[in-house]
């Protein structure tokens, strides 16, 4: 640990405030979280306001790194689309990242969530921190996509908290800032620095020797492809998840079509069975044509009592 010699943010004065360059502050801060999160992949995750120190300098140092975040190298290039987009209040593209990267509920409405998501990140254009920003526009969207049945990412939720508090202290130091600018003007130096970062000798060499077995492997792969083609030996296999569910459901419709058709059988032929007389009665009617009457009766019963047995459950079954 080392000893830092400044001032807290929110202890500066009115009259320390006009010494210093707040906008080129703002910019240094936000350009730093940006290389945390999007370069580095490891960042302080707690950027109040009494974190935030200006040194003697006049430069500022970030304290306390009891919180921190972690995120991947894939992650990093989702979010660095994510951040993009909402810098530049596309609601299409936010809504279709958010729910590449996130997991969804079987009562996920996802209509109700590409609506509402949408249309908050569309009015995040040219905002200026008195109003709303990128860390807003990120709690936002992961709000609406809880109450909408989507998980998001802890990544997500971590980093909007981040730059939401990230706006406290720009308002300090400068309260015309727009971060949503800030992400625009340091947006291709970072994807630079990512390739740069990504174009070392081992990545190089891995990438060539992925390319290696490619290339000498495709021919065997293709000749085989044009033998099962040429031989009419293709098959196409179809994995559906729900199939089961499906065909039991459309089992479940055919025994009950079956049955009604019996029953109706039973029935016709009850009735016409009546004009035959017989030794066997039942009630003083033909026993035979009283007793296809009774099973067709009870059939109709069973099978009307199983249908409203079982509306009710599915209407009362509780949502997991």
């Amino acid at each position: 640990m080392d000893y830092v010699s400044g001032t807290k943010i929110t202890s500066l004065s009115p009259i320390a405030q006009l010494d210093i360059n707040g906008d080129v502050l703002a910019e240094e801060l936000f350009k730093a979280y940006l290389k945390q999160v999007l370069i580095d992949g490891f960042f302080h995750a707690d950027p109040h306001p009494g974190n935030v120190f200006l040194t003697d300098d006049g430069r500022v140092a970030l304290l306390d790194l009891g919180m921190t975040g972690r995120v991947s190298s894939n992650m990093q290039e989702n979010l660095l689309q994510l951040l993009l987009a909402i810098s530049e209040g596309n609601g299409d593209e936010t809504v279709k990242i958010i729910l590449r990267i996130s997991e969804t509920t079987d009562d996920f409405d996802e209509a109700e969530f590409t609506k509402k998501a949408g249309e908050f990140v569309s009015e995040q254009r040219d905002q200026t921190l008195n109003h709303q920003d990128v860390g807003k526009a990120l709690m936002e969207v992961s709000r609406t996509a809880a109450q909408t049945g989507l998980y998001v990412p802890t990544e997500l939720t971590l980093l909007g908290k981040t730059l939401l508090q990230l706006e406290e202290v720009g308002k300090i130091l400068c309260p015309s800032f727009n971060p949503n600018a800030s992400v625009r003007r340091n947006i291709a130096e970072i994807m630079t620095t990512r390739m740069r970062k990504a174009a070392t000798p081992g990545h190089l060499f891995g990438s060539f020797l992925e390319m290696k077995d490619f290339v000498g492997g495709l021919p065997g792969r293709v000749n085989k492809i044009l033998d099962v083609v040429g031989n009419s030996e293709l098959e196409v296999n179809v994995k559906t998840p729900d199939a089961r569910h499906l065909l039991n459901g459309f089992e479940k419709i055919a025994n009950r079509v079956t049955t009604g058709i019996i029953l109706a059988a039973l029935i016709v032929g009850a009735a016409l069975m009546m004009r035959i007389n017989s030794s066997f009665q039942i009630f003083g009617y033909p026993g035979i044509a009283m007793v296809c009457f009774l099973v067709a009766l009870g059939g109709s019963g069973w099978l009307v009592l199983g249908i409203l047995w079982k509306d009710y459950k599915d209407k009362h079954k509780p949502k997991e």
